[in-house]
């Protein structure tokens, strides 16, 4: 099957209301159909504003770089995208084509 790879960046403390942003996420592709999504935290990284995150620095506690990522339809990506833009969340993503399936089938 044909599909995108989605993958947003953000870090471990970042909210949205009253919830973990890595959570409304997740909450949200579920509620819109998506088959299944993954967060991952990073052990080191810096972004647009060059600042190092990484988890041997105790001041940047909960400041640990974190990526949400999908592997769905082009449909469930723009859905996702779309929820997003609606609730003002600006976060920093990447997109691709990617083809998927499962083994055994």
């Amino acid at each position: 099957m044909h599909g995108v790879y989605i993958k947003f960046y953000l870090t471990e403390s970042q909210r949205h209301g009253s919830k973990l942003l890595y959570e409304w996420i997740l909450e949200k592709a579920k509620q819109l159909g998506l088959p299944g999504g993954s967060v991952f935290r990073a052990v080191a990284g810096f972004g647009r504003h060059g600042h190092l995150h990484s988890d041997t620095f105790f001041e940047l506690s909960g400041e640990l770089p974190m990526q949400v990522e999908f592997v769905v339809s082009s449909v469930h990506a723009e859905k996702l995208i779309v929820a997003m833009n609606d609730e003002k969340i600006k976060l920093p993503y990447v997109s691709y084509s990617v083809e998927y399936g499962v083994t055994g089938d």
